[in-house]
């Protein structure tokens, strides 16, 4: 099980610019992750959201989707 650092609490995890969100349990979905937060900065551009209760359902509510195979890099 992986995390963000600032975001070790949360296994849902969505990304502001795509309105995509990432589950951290599953490896690949969270190595983009990781890898878009690095490269790209996106903490420290706020571009990273978390949701409560951490679950997709409340995700969808806020308008973001699920990463989609299609939508990774």
């Amino acid at each position: 099980m992986s995390r963000l650092s600032r975001f070790d609490s949360y296994r849902f995890v969505g990304v502001r610019d795509t309105m995509r969100f990432f589950d951290c349990d599953d490896e690949d979905q969270f190595a983009e992750l990781s890898r878009r937060v690095d490269e790209e900065g996106l903490v420290g551009r706020d571009m990273v959201q978390v949701f409560a209760p951490d679950t997709p359902v409340e995700a969808m509510n806020r308008g973001y989707r699920p990463i989609a195979v299609s939508d990774r890099v």
